[in-house]
């Protein structure tokens, strides 16, 4: 768990290194002032997606060291402890290989599959009359998610 008190106080470490103040920081790294103001106050605990714009935006701060003080600031390259890219390498290799569908095609996540060769006949009739991206399915639609480049998503329940 993530000290609060603590945690301000290496924010205002990486606020005096780079000599910038509480407005300016929050405005380059793309968050509200008043968000800045209640995170120091101490009213507000940092979210995640607080922590990963400071990460982003300046990558001499370990993502150690601004949760719980681990680690240094600023970042250390030749510490293996902060070689993010040795951690996603060593993460890849441990991580079991998911086996693909036959009829996945990593083309385009909307594309229709292709298992019509498989459906009878009175059905393929059926659905080649419907919309070329609808797979027929018996049950109902229970959500819909969107997934945006930004990272967020947005559920629609029919």
């Amino acid at each position: 768990m993530v000290n609060i008190d603590d945690f301000v106080k290496r924010l205002e470490v990486i606020l005096d290194y780079y000599g910038l103040n509480a407005s300016a920081f929050a405005d380059k790294i793309g968050v509200q002032r008043s968000s800045m103001s209640h995170l120091l106050s101490g009213r507000n605990k940092p979210s995640l997606d607080f922590v990963l714009k400071i990460l982003d935006v300046f990558p001499d701060v370990d993502l150690y060291w601004i949760l719980n003080g681990k680690g240094s600031f600023p970042k250390k390259e030749d510490d293996p402890k902060n070689n993010t890219t040795a951690i996603i390498a060593d993460t890849e290799k441990k991580s079991p290989s998911i086996p693909l569908n036959d009829h996945f095609d990593s083309g385009d996540l909307f594309s229709q599959m292709n298992t019509i060769e498989n459906i009878p006949e009175e059905k393929r009739n059926l659905l080649e009359t419907k919309s070329p991206n609808v797979v027929p399915n018996e049950g109902e639609i229970e959500k819909i998610v969107f997934f945006y480049k930004n990272g967020t998503f947005k559920v629609y329940t029919p």
